[in-house]
């Protein structure tokens, strides 16, 4: 994409499996580059943190900082990136890939989820779903180097399959295989 922010966007959208509303409202204050966290502002719980993976902190680091917005556009009114349905077509064209809409790319967080066999309280965690079993409302909270131990294999195993060899990025080389 010739939008880096864009591209970081929908990047992270996939890699972190949250509602699309939720991402694109991501502040700067919101991000804890050392905790590696991310705070989501969530329908459901108001509020829930999440780990910030190896890739997805790479994506936000060289993000411009014009506004408060991670994901800003200096040609929106309030400055924050608004529609990306167009964008996000383009890429899927330019990739060869079928239709999938943005909220695809968070039901397929979920999907590849269970390829690396995450257990499904920590994806739901992750994605921000209510708990749905009684074990999960009251007994299950699980702290965040927990879901960030399941949170990196996922990421590491969706570059793998898409070919991006991140070791190789962060060495400052080609990143496709």
């Amino acid at each position: 994409m010739g939008n880096p922010v864009q591209s970081a966007y929908l990047q992270a959208l996939l890699l972190t499996g949250t509602r699309r509303r939720e991402l694109a409202a991501l502040c700067w204050a919101d991000i804890d580059f050392q905790w590696k966290s991310l705070t989501i502002r969530d329908k459901v719980e108001g509020a829930r943190v999440i780990p910030l993976t190896p890739y997805v902190a790479q994506l936000l680091t060289v993000l411009p900082r014009r506004s408060e917005w991670v994901f800003s556009s200096p040609s929106a009114a309030n400055g924050q990136l608004t529609e990306l349905t167009p964008g996000h077509k383009r890429a899927l064209t330019a990739a060869g890939l079928p239709d999938l809409t943005l909220h695809g790319l968070r039901r397929s967080f979920g999907t590849l989820c269970e390829w690396v066999e995450v257990p499904s309280g920590v994806s739901a965690q992750i994605m921000g779903h209510k708990p749905s079993a009684i074990a999960e409302k009251h007994y299950r909270r699980r702290p965040l180097d927990l879901l960030r131990k399941w949170h990196d294999q996922v990421e590491a195993w969706i570059l793998e399959q898409a070919g991006i060899d991140f070791v190789l990025m962060q060495a400052g080389l080609p990143a496709i295989k």
